[in-house]
C-alpha cells in the first residue's frame, strides 16, 4: 500500500497504466442471475389457473385470508408450489397457517395488507404459469 501524494506533489503514475481499472466496463459481457429467496410459507403458495387466482385475490381483499384459505385446497387438488420436497399435506398445511396469520392480524391491518399482497403473489405466479403453458395435470 502506497502512501497518498502531500498536497503539492504530483501523483505518482499508477503501474500498469495500459491495463483497464476495475470501475470500468470491459468489452465482454457478464450475465448476472438474481433469485429470490422465499421462506416455506412463501414458497407454499400454489401456482393455480389464472382465473383462480384472480378469485382469491378478490376473496383476499374483501376478507383478509379467505383467499389463501381457498388456495389450501388448490395444493390438494394437484397444484405445484416451490416447495416439491414437501409432502401435498404439510405444504396444505403451510397455507392454512399463512390464512390463519392473515385472520388473526387483520385486526391491527397488518393482517388485511399481508393477504392483498399474498394475493398479488397468487395472481403474479399465476400469469407466469400461464405463460410457460403448462397445466396442473402436466407437473403432478
Amino acid at each position: 500500500m502506497e502512501p497518498l501524494p502531500k498536497e503539492g506533489e504530483p501523483a505518482p503514475a499508477a503501474a500498469g497504466a495500459g491495463e483497464p481499472s476495475r470501475g470500468t466496463a470491459s468489452s465482454s459481457g457478464v450475465v448476472v442471475q438474481v433469485r429470490e429467496k422465499k421462506g416455506p410459507l412463501r414458497a407454499a403458495i400454489p401456482y393455480m389457473p389464472f382465473p383462480v387466482a384472480v378469485i382469491c385475490l378478490f376473496l383476499n381483499t374483501f376478507v383478509p385470508g379467505l383467499g389463501t384459505f381457498v388456495s389450501a385446497f388448490t395444493v390438494l387438488c394437484g397444484a405445484r408450489t416451490d416447495l416439491p420436497d414437501r409432502h401435498m399435506c404439510c405444504v396444505f398445511w403451510l397455507n392454512i397457517a399463512a390464512a390463519l396469520i392473515q385472520i388473526l392480524t387483520a385486526i391491527v391491518m397488518v393482517g388485511w395488507i399481508m393477504s392483498i399482497f399474498w394475493g398479488m403473489d397468487m395472481v403474479i405466479l399465476a400469469s407466469k404459469y400461464s405463460e410457460s403453458g403448462n397445466s396442473i395435470r402436466e407437473l403432478s
